[in-house]
């Protein structure tokens, strides 16, 4: 490749990063530029279990396993619930922010062990064909399975709601 294309692929990279990039960061404010900056469902309030369960859950570090934007619109649309694509935590805290009845937990966490088990069988078979990086897979299934442990306690520790239950009321 001579120097004179390459001169020519630069130009093209610095006008097209001068046209079709806004490189001032006031103007990366406006919510034109982040269409996921989120809304006032947002700022609902979820139930505790939440937060711990997103923290754990979406950090492949703690549950062994990557759940997608697209595996989670699966999971919701798999238990007839419809969140937006949005970041992962605000979809997880959409799909289980109304959450009153523990039948609805059961269906959610046994969809997301469908998933969790589809990523270890995966990585059984990558082990299989890969030995040496066997012990990668091997533990990442074993907090793929301490992640699914913990949404059985979290469905045990759940107290149902009545919706027609008074809050005042001692």
């Amino acid at each position: 490749m001579s120097t004179y294309n390459i001169d020519d692929l630069k130009a093209e990279f610095n006008k097209f990063v001068t046209d079709k990039c806004d490189l001032n960061p006031e103007d990366m404010m406006g919510e034109d530029q982040n269409p996921d900056g989120g809304d006032k469902e947002d700022e609902e309030p979820v139930p505790q279990f939440v937060d711990a369960l997103t923290s754990r859950l979406l950090a492949p570090a703690h549950s062994g396993v990557y759940l997608s934007r697209l595996d989670i619109k699966r999971i919701a649309e798999a238990i007839d619930e419809s969140i937006p694509i949005k970041e992962r935590v605000k979809m997880v805290r959409a799909l289980f922010r109304h959450t009153t009845k523990q039948q609805y937990l059961k269906d959610a966490f046994e969809e997301v062990d469908k998933h969790i088990n589809g990523r270890i069988l995966i990585y059984t078979e990558l082990a299989e064909t890969f030995p040496a990086s066997k012990y990668i897979f091997d533990a990442n299934i074993v907090k793929a399975k301490k992640t699914m442990k913990m949404f059985e306690t979290i469905i045990a520790d759940f107290e149902e709601i009545d919706p027609t239950d008074d809050p005042m009321f001692v």
